[in-house]
């Protein structure tokens, strides 16, 4: 007896008042293949996740080994995106595969003609678990290769900074190498300028002083002695002047009368030479005769030409004295 539309209208009719029969029937229309297809997309999934999970702990350990590998880095979160995107991609074709199991139960209630349409839709499905297979390993193949290049660019970080502590070793010292140089060549430089000065003190002053006199340390030391002894100057005040590079002595070329120039001898003139010639003149001052205070060396920052002009300092410069508003800036 032939099975008739009514036939499968009664079928329909009693699945839907029995619904424990449809997993029955859903089991006899659908393949074994088929129905354990949600099963395999599930783990396919669980397993993916627990991948990504791992690759994103070697990301994170990458990232933080490696701050300064910028190119690298770049070049590993590119990976990193494609990665998701194809995590994506399959994700949606999950999905959709989900939703085409639904859609396939609910074509069971459709009539014969319509049967026919689902079994090329199952076809079609297939081919897509094939495609999906494939995409996966394709992916699983990418992670290998991924912690692969994780692994040498850990080896390689490792090398850069065993580099890197042994160059800044090297750096150091030849920093203080460099340092000290410089330091002994400015001691050097700074000891024969003042005994030019002090030889030649007494012909660059003819200009503005008669008969110009360096003290020598004896003379200058005598000379605070006997102040300190009559109390016009204290012990520490006498030590700080008997420091001074030069203290020159003579007559005034204008009105002929005596005065001393304090002179600090420098290089490169600074502030701090400036004040220093001030305060040790001061303190000179206190002797009782009109002190001057000068610097001298081969250069003067601009700072230090300020404070010349403003503290009424004396330059000598080149073999040329300048008075305080002549100053220049010769750094």
């Amino acid at each position: 007896m032939p099975f008739t539309v009514e036939d499968f209208r009664d079928l329909i009719r009693i699945v839907e008042e029995r619904p424990e029969w449809r997993a029955d029937l859903r089991r006899l229309v659908l393949t074994d293949e088929l129905l354990a297809l949600p099963v395999q997309v599930a783990n396919l999934r669980a397993d993916t996740e627990r991948g990504f999970q791992e690759l994103a702990a070697a990301q994170q350990r990458t990232e933080e080994q490696v701050a300064g590998l910028t190119t690298q880095v770049t070049g590993l979160a590119a990976a990193q995106q494609r990665t998701e995107t194809q995590v994506a991609s399959l994700t949606t074709q999950v999905t959709s595969l989900a939703a085409a199991v639904t859609s396939l139960a609910a074509a069971q209630q459709r009539t014969e003609a319509q049967v026919a349409s689902l079994t090329t839709q199952v076809t079609a499905l297939a081919a897509a678990q094939q495609r999906t297979e494939a995409q996966v390993a394709s992916l699983t193949t990418q992670v290998i290769g991924l912690a692969a290049a994780q692994q040498r660019t850990e080896e390689q970080v490792a090398e850069l900074t065993g580099q890197m502590v042994g160059l800044t070793a090297q750096v150091s010292g030849l920093i203080l190498v460099v340092q000290t140089l410089k330091d002994d060549v400015g001691d050097l430089k700074g000891m024969g300028l003042e005994r030019l000065y002090r030889e030649r003190a007494p012909a660059y002053l003819a200009r503005v002083l008669r008969r110009p006199h360096v003290l020598a340390t004896e003379e200058l030391v005598s000379l605070l002695d006997e102040a300190a002894e009559r109390g016009r100057i204290s012990e520490g005040e006498a030590e700080e002047v008997a420091w001074a590079d030069l203290v020159v002595r003579g007559r005034r070329q204008e009105d002929g009368a005596e005065v001393y120039f304090v002179v600090e001898v420098s290089w490169g003139i600074g502030p701090h030479d400036v004040e220093r010639a001030v305060r040790r003149a001061a303190l000179l001052a206190q002797l009782g005769t009109p002190v001057l205070p000068m610097v001298a060396g081969k250069t003067v920052t601009a700072e230090a030409a300020g404070l010349i002009r403003a503290m009424l300092v004396w330059q000598l410069t080149d073999g040329q004295v300048l008075p305080p508003e002549r100053a220049t800036d010769r750094s």
